[in-house]
């Protein structure tokens, strides 16, 4: 069971067939933040062998599920304990390139602890996504990191963030703002003035907004953006469309914002 469906796409690639994975959060319209958990959801953790949840705050309706249906002899995967962020931090980790081969580390020593006669499986398995199934992923942010490292960028939330580490890019938008549209609270004021700034005067190349989570203030900064003739790229919070595989939903946005990228540097 994956709280997620980012994680579960990638521990259903890792395990191939030796797994049955059931992502509980699988629709792109819903919000893993305040998602209800259904019976049927219940069913699902109390049944399951392994669990993967995100953590750091991300999904505590998660933590009540499994709390609520013990199952014997589980064992249990906290993305936020595996790469030490603590509550509080930024959440978005599947964002962040580095923690993302770190889960998949731990996702395939799971199922070798699990099952170790089929370990050769899971190390076969794990050497084919890393190596081929990735390979797009990886040469992409090498490229983009290799290219553009230090290229200042705007962002609608924190969900950018990890990802603008990984690539090197430089995030000017404050962070109380990103943090804000990310846990729903209002913005202040001051903050949306420095962005309005930074817009007019050109002081980003390049902005990023989460499409699912598109509010009246991040609708006027892509608005903003576009007439100041700032290139704007969009990421999402889950798999879009619902059915791509972790890889190919990475890609296509990674591929979006190194277009913008080349199109606001001219290189």
């Amino acid at each position: 069971m994956a709280a997620e469906n980012f994680w579960g796409s990638i521990a259903s690639q890792l395990g191939g067939s030796h797994v049955k994975v059931t992502s509980i959060i699988d629709n792109p319209d819903t919000d893993p933040h305040d998602y209800e958990p259904t019976a049927a959801d219940a069913r699902t953790v109390a049944g399951a062998q392994y669990t993967i949840v995100n953590g750091i705050g991300y999904d505590a309706w998660a933590d009540k599920l499994l709390a609520a249906n013990p199952g014997s002899g589980r064992t249990q995967l906290k993305v936020g304990d595996l790469v030490g962020v603590k509550p509080g931090g930024n959440p978005h980790r599947w964002y962040s390139p580095d923690d993302v081969h770190k889960v998949i580390e731990q996702i395939t020593a799971d199922y070798k602890k699990s099952d170790p006669a089929d370990a050769a499986y899971f190390d076969q398995q794990k050497t084919t996504f890393e190596t081929k199934t990735l390979a797009g992923y990886n040469k992409l942010i090498a490229d983009i990191k290799a290219k553009y490292a230090g290229i200042p960028i705007g962002a609608s939330e924190s969900i950018v963030t990890p990802l603008a580490e990984g690539l090197g890019l430089k995030m000017l938008t404050p962070e109380t703002f990103l943090d804000a549209m990310s846990e729903g609270s209002d913005p202040t004021a001051k903050d949306k003035a420095t962005i309005d700034q930074q817009i007019k005067n050109k002081k980003i190349k390049v902005y990023v907004y989460n499409s699912q989570n598109s509010t009246p203030d991040v609708q006027a900064q892509v608005k903003e953006a576009k007439a100041e003739g700032i290139p704007v790229a969009t990421v999402t919070e889950t798999l879009t469309p619902a059915g791509a595989g972790f890889q190919q939903w990475q890609t296509t946005e990674l591929q979006g914002i190194e277009q913008a990228l080349a199109k606001a540097t001219g290189k």
